[in-house]
């Protein structure tokens, strides 16, 4: 599994066109998100799902659970990332630009966590039909909202998050997925790429929060974001089926 002393980094951007207001400390906003992701790391160690997959107790039924709960909120990603591109202003082209690319890459995610689901045995109808539990829906709907904004700039703080995990998490899981259920590559797809993939969006993410572009205001949006995604995450994975 992740070294849950570290926080991930998050990637190379122009200046924005003109900064309004005393631009953040980049270390102190470091900081302050590593912070958050410390709290979330010691907050999923204590979701029964992960705790039962680091025990070696999970189940082949928790996996398709999980993948069922997953996917009800992951076809939501390159919507919201999308709508969050549309409500920034040219002053913010760069940030709008990022995030076209981001819902670009992002689009066909689902597709992949689909086809896991199959290979393990679950019925594609039955996945397609499923609805959000109660973290997805509170999930989804504060990242919707937040993505209404104009200048939605402390959605950074919830790439930070999703992206980091990941980054971060993903791959473990899936490579203790595969020790303890004895599953196959095609079978843990989606967590898999997404160490690569979403270790190149932290990237992109790192370089745009230290480029000097965040301001005091924005930096404590960007936090602020990062700890509802944080708490809302969690209980995504708390709330299986619920």
């Amino acid at each position: 599994m992740t070294d849950t002393t570290t926080a991930p980094t998050a990637g190379a951007a122009a200046p924005l066109a003109h900064a309004a207001a005393p631009l953040a400390d980049a270390g102190t906003l470091a900081e302050r998100l590593a912070e958050v992701w410390i709290e979330l790391e010691e907050r999923l160690d204590r979701v029964p799902i992960l705790q039962r997959l680091a025990e070696g107790t999970v189940t082949i039924h928790d996996y398709e659970r999980l993948l069922f709960n997953l996917r009800q909120q992951v076809v939501d990603g390159s919507p919201w990332i999308s709508r969050a591109a549309s409500n920034f202003d040219i002053e913010h082209f760069t940030l709008r630009a990022a995030a076209i690319k981001h819902a670009e890459e992002e689009h066909r995610d689902y597709l992949m966590l689909e086809r896991d689901y199959v290979a393990i045995g679950g019925s594609l109808d039955e996945l397609r039909n499923g609805r959000k539990n109660l973290g997805s829906e509170a999930l989804s709907g504060y990242m919707f909202h937040s993505a209404d904004q104009p200048n939605p700039v402390g959605l950074l703080g919830a790439m930070f998050i999703i992206e980091g995990l990941g980054a971060k998490r993903a791959a473990g899981w899936a490579a203790r997925f595969q020790e303890v259920l004895g599953l196959a590559d095609n079978q843990v797809h989606f967590m898999q790429y997404h160490q690569e993939a979403d270790g190149a969006h932290t990237g992109d993410l790192e370089a745009i929060l230290t480029s000097g572009i965040i301001d005091d205001a924005a930096a404590d949006e960007i936090v602020r974001c990062a700890q509802v995604v944080a708490r809302l995450y969690a209980l995504q994975l708390e709330e299986l089926d619920r």
